[in-house]
């Protein structure tokens, strides 16, 4: 049996999909249930291959219950966020919660077992092209507490390979599909359908989701053991991934550019006006500075086993008509 942590986010929900539809029997690790109707949303058509089990990765306990009986083990579950208020809950859930997976599941004697990383987690060389598995971790206090918390999860993983664990490391760039397009990277394409009318001239990477899950499963065929391997489907800068956005809306595309320096303004005025509203706002000291910076990204190693990703273009425009029709009823 496959134990999924996760499955309730954009790619565990995928995973799931995936491996349902394939007839594997899964067990999922949850700290709620999901509805008959939440799964027939998700396409889930053999709700009887799935067994639920409430829990957290924070817990040992029921962590242990969990991996009972396991043989293949996806652990995707992770708390994005690049708020500092969230600092300890993301070192918790991501640190903490990835230790107890490895920890049992060495214990247990699982057969494999993947880590879903991220970018966050890899270095970058000054001068270097593009990034990939072997860039040491930079730890720089420009860092987000959440590619620290990634990068210290994967060095816990490290460890457990050395005590004998098999299992390997994805470390996919922006994911992106259709999830809920109030939170995560499916809020740009709410922002574009708001009408944004700024951008900046940062670069990073991006992937479909279903890539992402169909890579795991491609490695876990494969059963890749001690290897870590990045996952990017295109390099694209803000200003061009938001026309491609915004053409797939049928929206006016960004067209006001912020600089560094008003970025800097941008995200201060932002936080005073959370502070006495009392709501979250996007653009915090991280993202804002996230978004002036150039990363770019190589999925090689991947490539050279076989492995294909989807053109962006067409990941933007499946992702786009799924958003609208779930949470407009229309589609362009």
């Amino acid at each position: 049996m496959i134990l999924l942590t996760g499955s309730t986010g954009l790619l565990g929900g995928q995973l799931l999909s995936l491996l349902n539809d394939s007839g594997k029997e899964v067990r999922a690790l949850v700290r709620r249930v999901p509805s008959q109707e939440e799964l027939m949303m998700r396409g889930i058509r053999r709700p009887e291959l799935i067994e639920w089990t409430v829990g957290d990765v924070t817990d040992v306990e029921s962590v242990g219950r969990a991996m009972k009986g396991i043989s293949l083990v996806i652990h995707c579950a992770a708390f994005v966020s690049f708020k500092s208020k969230d600092k300890a809950e993301i070192l918790k859930v991501n640190v903490n919660g990835t230790t107890n997976m490895a920890n049992i599941a060495l214990d247990e004697g699982v057969d494999y077992f993947v880590h879903v990383s991220s970018i966050a987690a890899l270095g970058t060389i000054p001068g270097k092209a593009l990034t990939d598995e072997g860039d040491p971790w930079d730890d720089v206090p420009k860092g987000s507490v959440y590619g620290q918390s990634k990068f210290l999860a994967e060095r816990e993983v490290w460890r457990a390979i050395g005590e004998g664990l098999p299992a390997v490391i994805v470390n996919p760039s922006v994911i992106l599909g259709p999830g809920d397009w109030s939170k995560g990277s499916s809020a740009l394409f709410k922002n574009v359908w708001d009408g944004l009318k700024y951008y900046t001239h940062g670069v990073n990477g991006y992937v479909d989701v279903v890539d992402v899950a169909k890579a795991i499963l491609f490695l876990v065929e494969r059963r890749v053991i001690g290897e870590r391997f990045v996952l990017n489907g295109s390099n694209l800068d803000y200003k061009k991934l938001f026309d491609l956005i915004a053409e797939s809306l049928n929206r006016p595309s960004p067209h006001k550019y912020v600089s560094a320096f008003k970025g800097e303004i941008a995200w201060r005025l932002f936080a005073i006006k959370s502070f006495f509203t009392g709501n979250d706002t996007l653009v915090t000291k991280e993202t804002a500075r996230a978004a002036q910076r150039t990363y770019r990204y190589s999925s090689d190693k991947i490539e050279k086993l076989g492995f294909r990703f989807t053109p962006i273009e067409e990941t933007i425009q499946k992702t786009a008509i799924l958003l609208l029709k779930e949470n407009t009823g229309n589609a362009t």
